[in-house]
């Protein structure tokens, strides 16, 4: 029987990097000169994967995301896994929206994936595993060839691979 050999295709986020991630946020935000007396905050629901961006304004709420967004890029967390929910008005005149933290791929990328890969005819098969994709083959160089290939798509959220066997 000839051997099979396989890698795994996931996108999962480090959590304790998006806290650090929010805290240098908080803490930056309590020092700037912009935010002096602002209602301004950032909040982490571990459990729910999910950002709670409290702001006074449109444009100070616009500040906030920036300055997490280069914390997030600063700790290596994926912008392409933060999912930004709709601004909604909250108590006392703030704005608030709700970002999503991806982790793991849902079932219609993960089915996009699987389809990219028939459709260019390689010799490897995907198979979805909850929230991740095995890629099989008999050859460590098509695996290989299947992985560049999957790097240079754009399916909209960040792939890592890993159990290269």
């Amino acid at each position: 029987m000839a051997e099979t050999f396989s890698f795994d295709v996931t996108s999962t986020v480090d959590v304790q990097e998006v806290k650090n991630a929010v805290d240098q946020t908080m803490k930056e935000i309590g020092q700037r000169f912009d935010f002096k007396g602002s209602q301004s905050k950032v909040t982490l629901k571990e459990k729910e994967h999910v950002l709670e961006i409290v702001a006074d304004d449109d444009y100070k709420l616009k500040a906030v995301i920036d300055v997490l967004k280069g914390k997030c890029v600063k700790r290596s967390v994926s912008l392409k896994a933060l999912n930004y929910g709709k601004v909604e008005q909250a108590l006392g005149g703030t704005v608030r929206q709700h970002v999503t933290v991806q982790n793991g791929i849902v079932e219609d990328k993960a089915k996009a994936i699987a389809k990219s890969l028939k459709e260019n005819k390689f010799k490897a098969q995907a198979q979805i595993q909850g929230d991740q994709v095995r890629v099989q083959s008999k050859s460590k160089d098509e695996l290989q060839t299947v992985i560049n290939f999957l790097k240079q798509q754009d399916f909209g959220i960040d792939l890592q691979f890993v159990n290269y066997r």
